[in-house]
């Protein structure tokens, strides 16, 4: 991490919703992904990405816009560097918030994004707005009020699609290995192990996986891994009680695939959810 880099990030105590400012001058994130919908605007330079087996750049004032699941990198495309600035929002918070306002919400859907990039000024202006009230507006119906308008703005960018077990892209092997991994998370599974619960042999596997999620099976379970630790802290477990749940093998292991993967430290990212929890 560069000395001019940094990563300004805040959690909601009610909502649960994390919002993140954030600057990077040269590689910013290795491949991941998040369990939470990205709604996001750079702010300045050029945000340069890839996802949807595409490489994106974002100027300023674009939206980016990412689903739950969705592999994503993030590096810096000139040498000005990138600031941006989102939100994490749990998708039972945003499912919940979208039937709320719209009747074209039909129940064996689930809303996923028309585009990883837009151009709507009035939801960027909507998404800082949003975090401004999460961050320092102390009465929560005012925070309501703006969360309301961001979810309204969002809309006209939200298409319904089929549940994902469902989708023709995630074939039943790689779903069965995926499924195998959230079941085991804790545990110091092999690839052979995981080929032979899945019927296939561990080459198979590993390039249908990788077709199906964009991650080797070793790299998603690290992903997975990462993205409970970001819960357990945040709900303000210890990091060395989180290494020693979700099976690393102690406290530097976590902090290092931590960092890697959101350039803050375990126990920075639970302090600093928890002070913004506090501020509340």
């Amino acid at each position: 991490m560069a000395k001019s880099d940094w990563v300004d990030l805040q959690q909601d105590s009610d909502t649960g919703i994390e919002t993140i400012r954030a600057h990077f001058d040269g590689h910013a994130y290795d491949p991941h992904w998040h369990d939470s919908y990205l709604v996001g605007v750079t702010e300045q330079g050029v945000q340069q990405f890839h996802c949807r087996r595409s490489r994106h750049s974002s100027t300023p004032g674009r939206l980016v816009l990412v689903e739950p699941g969705e592999v994503h990198d993030g590096h810096a495309a000139t040498d000005a560097g990138f600031t941006y600035s989102m939100l994490y929002l749990s998708p039972q918070w945003l499912d919940n918030e979208l039937r709320h306002q719209s009747d074209a919400a039909p129940a064996t859907l689930y809303p996923g994004f028309n585009s990883t990039l837009a151009d709507d000024p009035s939801l960027a202006i909507q998404i800082h707005r949003s975090i401004d009230a999460l961050r320092h507006q102390p009465w929560r119906i005012m925070r309501d009020t703006a969360l309301d308008s961001l979810v309204q703005g969002l809309l006209p960018h939200i298409g319904w699609k089929p549940r994902q077990l469902g989708q023709p892209h995630h074939p039943a092997i790689a779903a069965r290995a995926r499924d195998y991994l959230h079941a085991h998370i804790e545990q110091d599974i092999s690839l052979h192990e995981l080929a032979d619960a899945c019927g296939v042999d561990r080459f198979r596997l590993s390039r249908t996986f990788k077709t199906a999620y964009g991650l080797a099976p070793h790299a998603y379970l690290v992903q997975l891994r990462l993205n409970q630790a970001r819960k357990r802290l945040a709900a303000g477990q210890l990091p060395i009680d989180v290494a020693h749940q979700l099976g690393f093998a102690d406290q530097s292991h976590l902090g290092r695939w931590f960092r890697r993967a959101y350039r803050l430290t375990p126990a920075q990212y639970r302090r600093q959810c928890l002070t913004g929890s506090q501020a509340h």
